[in-house]
C-alpha cells in the first residue's frame, strides 16, 4: 500500500515529510522519494529504505516549505528509481527537455492510462517511466493555464480508476492540491495557521498536528499557507468536519518487537479496545441477543485480503464455519 505526505509551510518541511514516510513504512514499499520547490523542482528518489532517502536528502541539501513525498508498491513499472515517485512533467515538444513544471505523487491505479498516454505522446510529451502516475502529471501539465487546482479538476474528469493524488507546481510554489477517489487522503490543519498538510492517514502526521479532516469520496482539496478549500465530486464548495485525532508517533515504530507482524499480533487487544471505544454502546445486534438472528440470515461470507490479513481471514473462515456454521471463502 503506497503512502503520501505533502505540505505547504513557512518552515523547512523536508524533515517532516521524510519522517512521515517513516511512520508509513508499516504499509510496506519498494521505493520512496521526496520532491520540493527550491527555485524550481528538485527531488530525491531511492529503491532503498526511507532511512537511506533521508541521507540522500541531507547530502543534496533539499530544503523547502513546499513538498510532497511518497512510498511506492510497484503496480505499473518495475521497482526502479525512474519509476519511483514523485514524477515531474516536462511539457510537450521542445519543452520535454526543459526542467519540470508540475510534481506529483499518486496512490491507486489509473485504468485508462494507455489511452491517455497515447493522446499525450501525440501532443509531444515524452515519458521517462512505465508508470500510470506519470500519465497524470503530464495530463495536468497539458491542462495547466495558471491555476493548478483548475488543472486538477479538469484532469480528474478524464481519469478512470482509483487514486489519491498530491501535486504542486513551480509557478505556484506555496500551494499543494489533492484529490481522493477510491484511495484514502486526509488533510492535516496546521497548528499555528501557517501550514497545512495532506497524507494517506493521520499516522503520518503524528506529533505534527492532531487536527484532521477526512476527505470524502470524490473530494478535491487545495492547501495553502494557513488556508484550505475542499470541493466535492460535483465541484461544489463543502465544509468537512475537522476532528481531533490522537495519533502518537510511537504507534508506527517497532519498539521492542522484532518485526511488524509480531507487533500487530501483540497489539490486537488494544486495537479491538480502540475500535469498541468508538461505538455508542453494545447494541442487541452487536454481541447481543439479536446477533444470532443476524448471522442466521447470512448465506455465506467472502473475505478478500492480502499479506497477514489473508492469514487472519483464514482463521476467521475456521471460526465462522465451525462456530457460526456459515460457509466462508477466503481469496
Amino acid at each position: 500500500m503506497c503512502g503520501i505526505v505533502a505540505s505547504v509551510s513557512t518552515r523547512n518541511i523536508v524533515p517532516i515529510l521524510v519522517q512521515g514516510l517513516q511512520r508509513l513504512e508499516y504499509r510496506g514499499y519498494d521505493s520512496c522519494g521526496v520532491a520540493v520547490y527550491a527555485d524550481g523542482l528538485k527531488r530525491a528518489r531511492s529503491t532503498s529504505r526511507v532511512a537511506e532517502l533521508m541521507e540522500q536528502v541531507s547530502t543534496d541539501k533539499l530544503e523547502s516549505g513546499t513538498g510532497i513525498a511518497h512510498t511506492r508498491w510497484a503496480t505499473h513499472g518495475a521497482p526502479a528509481v525512474h519509476n519511483a515517485h514523485p514524477h515531474f512533467s516536462h511539457g510537450a515538444g521542445d519543452a520535454a527537455h526543459k526542467p519540470g513544471k508540475v510534481a506529483l505523487v499518486h496512490n491507486g491505479i489509473i485504468e485508462n492510462h494507455d489511452e491517455l498516454r497515447a493522446a499525450l505522446q501525440a501532443k509531444g510529451y515524452v515519458f521517462a517511466s512505465q508508470t500510470d502516475t506519470e500519465v497524470i502529471v503530464h495530463l495536468m501539465d497539458s491542462l495547466y493555464d495558471g491555476d493548478l487546482f483548475e488543472a486538477l479538476k479538469a484532469a480528474t474528469r478524464q481519469l478512470h480508476g482509483a487514486y489519491a493524488i498530491a501535486a504542486f507546481c513551480k509557478d505556484e510554489p506555496h500551494r499543494v492540491v489533492g484529490a481522493r477517489a477510491g484511495s484514502p487522503l486526509i488533510l492535516g490543519v496546521g497548528q499555528d495557521k501557517t501550514e497545512n498538510f495532506l497524507a494517506s492517514d493521520a499516522m503520518a502526521l503524528a506529533g505534527v498536528t492532531d487536527q484532521i479532516l477526512y476527505l470524502e469520496e470524490g473530494d478535491l482539496v487545495d492547501i495553502q499557507l494557513g488556508k484550505y478549500w475542499v470541493i466535492d465530486r460535483d465541484h461544489k464548495a463543502v465544509q468537512r468536519e475537522v476532528k481531533t485525532v490522537q495519533a502518537h508517533s510511537g504507534a508506527a515504530e517497532l519498539g521492542p518487537y522484532r518485526h511488524y507482524m509480531q507487533k500487530e499480533i501483540f497489539e490486537q487487544p488494544r486495537a479491538i479496545g480502540d475500535t469498541l471505544e468508538g461505538i455508542e454502546g453494545i447494541t442487541p445486534e452487536l454481541f447481543g441477543d439479536e446477533a444470532f438472528r443476524v448471522f442466521k440470515d447470512i448465506d455465506s461470507v467472502l473475505i478478500l485480503a492480502c499479506g497477514t490479513s489473508y492469514y487472519s481471514g483464514c482463521a476467521a473462515k475456521y471460526w465462522l464455519e465451525s462456530i457460526a456454521g456459515i460457509p466462508t471463502q477466503v481469496e
